[in-house]
């Protein structure tokens, strides 16, 4: 593997480690406490995306969710022969976390697995490809535009998985990511409609990928995070 892109994969790995770790970790830290105002658990989604976003955007493009890597491979914003690496280690940083998790803090909540609680399957399957749609949306822009002026783009995708949290947690646990919910799952043993996550997500990225093509790709460092377009 080229220096250059097992540097990306890395970052990849103790990106998408502390999205899980943070974010999955309040769920059960807070289970076991008895749960917390859903704005709160809003809000630790938002910082677990926004702060490996923040530490790796500039190293891998801080993708951290093998759908967001589908898409923009889809798009044709990165190129595939990268995204295979890239979804090993974002599953392999998913997984770590979740035995993190469960060693560090107990296997309350079923590890902040994604379950469908007060929506029917197909509720869920579609409230979580509507809300990929969002968080791909906002990443295409971010891949597209660049950071933006005192870098306020970057708040674009851990906005959109905080709203989502808000919104689609209660009934389906606001997943967005098949790392996020396949990791927990797997190491907790929690399986009901597990493949709600790992077909709508996906499909939805997919379907953004189609229709949103890039009208300028920097070769040099493509995807989210990369310089303001020149040209």
């Amino acid at each position: 593997m080229p220096h250059r892109l097992l540097r990306r994969c890395l970052a990849e790995v103790v990106g998408t480690a502390l999205l899980v770790g943070i974010g999955t970790g309040t769920i059960v830290v807070t289970g076991n406490d008895g749960g917390v105002p859903q704005w709160m658990t809003a809000i630790a989604w938002f910082l677990a995306v926004f702060v490996p976003v923040t530490l790796f955007i500039r190293i891998s493009g801080a993708h951290l969710n093998p759908a967001v890597t589908l898409a923009l491979a889809g798009s044709g914003r990165i190129a595939w022969k990268e995204a295979a690496p890239y979804w090993a280690s974002q599953f392999t940083g998913a997984f770590v976390a979740s035995a993190v998790v469960l060693v560090s803090l107990g296997g309350g909540s079923h590890l902040g697995a994604t379950l469908p609680a007060h929506a029917s399957v197909a509720e869920a399957f579609t409230a979580e490809a509507a809300f990929t749609t969002l968080l791909v949306g906002a990443v295409f822009v971010l891949a597209d535009r660049g950071e933006g002026p005192l870098r306020w783009r970057i708040l674009l995708p851990p906005a959109a998985v905080g709203i989502s949290t808000y919104v689609i947690g209660p009934w389906t646990g606001s997943s967005l990511n098949p790392a996020r919910s396949l990791a927990p799952a797997v190491v907790s043993g929690t399986y009901t409609d597990l493949w709600v996550y790992l077909v709508a997500v996906p499909l939805a990225a997919l379907a953004v990928a189609a229709v949103w093509k890039p009208r300028s790709v920097d070769l040099a460092d493509r995807g989210p995070g990369r310089a303001e377009i020149t040209r």
